[in-house]
Order: structure tokens, then C-alpha cells, then sequence
């Protein structure tokens, strides 16, 4: 079997990669703080809030608490969480606008752009991420009383398994154009993993799909030791350090256009450079968007 990220049917918010969902929840719930946000989550800081207590260390959702906390660089975090949602926000706007329908966001984690975006009528969100994920992520939704603005559906299922088996039984229409979202899940592949994801991810998507994920080229390897030693244990343990997969150069040789943006760029085009980001490595990180010939 291809090994895949630790997100089985027993992993949890507080875990893994649970805790990168709770920590890009926190940095979108800092953002809101921003004099002009380029993002603004209204459920975020309540995630947070419901896991206190079970997380290695405590996150932050304001400056004034990033601030206190000076052993992890968490206002560059915030800064790079940001424009990376700001960028993915777009994707699917356009993909809405050029009459997509039909949104797949694969290991959602706390994602809630089902329910903070302006969706077009008819559209169709499917979520896709660990069966107690997205028990926790509808727990603290439904306390929050939110109301998806899309038909939203849920996909409990196993990325190490048969899930493009469990988007179809959601409802999913492969013979309909799809916007895909990896977002925050490269990351934590294998190249192995990464082919296979890509694969199924083909193998589901018509003519004039299109894609976006952001990507690290070379792996946690470019982080650098600056955010390593700062991150736990559980964490950088399911970091893969030596990863070769380019997911653009991948696309490009199954029939799909590439193109690839540098997260500085992207940063610098929404009028929030990046000089001063720490850790630099960030700087580097690649948002991929491709589309279905």
C-alpha cells in the first residue's frame, strides 16, 4: 500500500496533521486583526478555542498573543497563511465564474470557504478529510450557528484509501468540470503518495477541470532549520524532508496547462510584501493552478 499522510480513521484535531488545521485556523483568525485582511474567517478563532487545552502549545489568534509567545514565528506564519488563502479564495471564484459548479477541497481540515465564500447558485462543495476531522470542524459550526452558502458535503474518508469511491457515492459528477484545492497537504506527501493523489485526481476530472495546491520545491528540506526546531516533535515527524515530486511538470505530462507563482510574488501583487517574513524559506513556496485540455 502507498503511504499516504497519517490521517486514518483514528486521527484527531488535537494530532499530526490536525494540528497544522488548528494552526492555519489560528493564523486565519490573527489575520482578521490586520488593519486590511486579505482574509477573514469568522469561525477560525472558535476552532482554536474548542481544542485549548489539548494542543502541544498554545496558538495564538491575535497579534497581541503572537507577540507573547516569541519561541515560534507565528506573525510570519500568519502573513503566509494569508496570502495563501487570499490566492485559493480567487482560484475558485474565477473556476465559479468560468461556470464551474462543482468544488472538491481535499483534506479540508478546517477549511470554511463553504460557508464564508459567495458561492454562485447551484454550486456543490465536497470536503473530504478524516471521519473525526469533520465531526470536530461541524461540532464547533453548528455551535457557531453556520450556515454554508453552497450545497456542502462532507466525504469522511481515508486519503490511504478508496476515497475518489466515497466522493462518487457524495454525489460527485466526474463527467462535470471540477475545481480542485490541495491546500496545506503537499507538503506532508511522499513522491509516491503525490503520484497516486494526482492520479485519482485525474482519473476524476473532465475536460476543463482545473487545480491549485501549494508546494514546497524540494520538501521540508527548504525550510531550513530556523522553523524546524521550533515546531514539535509530532510535527516535523510527518514532515517529508527529501521530496523530488514537481506536481506543475506532472500536470504539464497528463494533458493539463501548469502555471506556477512564487508565494513572494503573489504576496507583493496583493500589496503585502514579504521583505521582512520570517522563516525566509517561505518566501519560496510555489502556488501551482492548472487546468484540463
Amino acid at each position: 500500500m502507498v503511504v499516504m499522510p497519517p490521517e486514518s480513521a483514528g486521527w484527531d484535531i488535537v494530532s499530526g496533521v490536525g494540528v497544522t488545521a488548528l494552526g492555519a485556523a489560528a493564523m486565519r483568525a490573527m489575520e482578521g486583526h490586520h488593519a486590511e485582511p486579505l482574509v477573514h474567517d469568522p469561525y477560525a478563532a472558535a476552532f482554536v478555542a474548542a481544542a485549548a487545552g489539548q494542543l502541544p502549545r498554545p496558538m495564538p489568534v491575535t497579534p497581541e498573543e503572537a507577540a507573547a509567545d516569541p519561541g515560534f514565528p507565528w506573525p510570519g506564519m500568519a502573513h503566509y497563511v494569508a496570502v495563501r488563502s487570499r490566492f485559493f479564495d480567487d482560484f475558485l471564484a474565477t473556476a465559479a465564474g468560468a461556470g464551474l459548479r462543482q468544488a472538491v477541497i481535499v483534506a479540508a481540515g478546517l477549511d470554511t470557504r463553504a460557508f464564508r465564500l459567495d458561492w454562485t447558485p447551484g454550486a456543490t462543495v465536497y470536503e473530504i478529510d478524516a471521519p473525526m476531522v469533520l465531526a470536530f470542524k461541524d461540532s464547533v459550526l453548528a455551535g457557531q450557528g453556520a450556515t454554508a452558502r453552497c450545497d456542502r458535503r462532507t466525504v469522511a474518508a481515508d486519503l490511504r484509501a478508496d476515497w475518489p469511491a466515497a466522493l462518487r457515492k457524495a454525489g460527485f459528477d466526474p463527467a462535470a468540470p471540477t475545481a480542485w484545492l490541495a491546500e496545506g497537504l503537499l507538503l506532508y506527501l511522499t513522491d509516491e503518495a503525490m503520484d497516486v493523489l494526482l492520479d485519482h485526481i485525474h482519473e476524476l476530472s473532465a475536460r476543463g477541470s482545473r487545480i491549485t495546491a501549494d508546494h514546497m520545491p524540494g520538501g521540508t528540506s527548504a525550510i531550513g532549520d530556523s522553523l524546524a526546531s521550533r515546531a514539535s516533535e509530532e510535527l516535523t515527524a510527518i514532515w517529508i524532508a527529501a521530496q523530488q515530486h514537481d506536481p506543475a511538470s506532472w500536470l504539464l505530462g497528463h494533458g493539463w496547462t501548469a502555471g506556477v507563482s512564487r508565494l513572494s510574488w503573489v504576496a507583493g501583487a496583493y500589496g503585502r510584501p514579504m521583505t521582512d517574513l520570517k522563516p525566509e524559506s517561505l518566501r519560496v513556496m510555489q502556488l501551482v493552478t492548472s487546468e484540463l485540455n
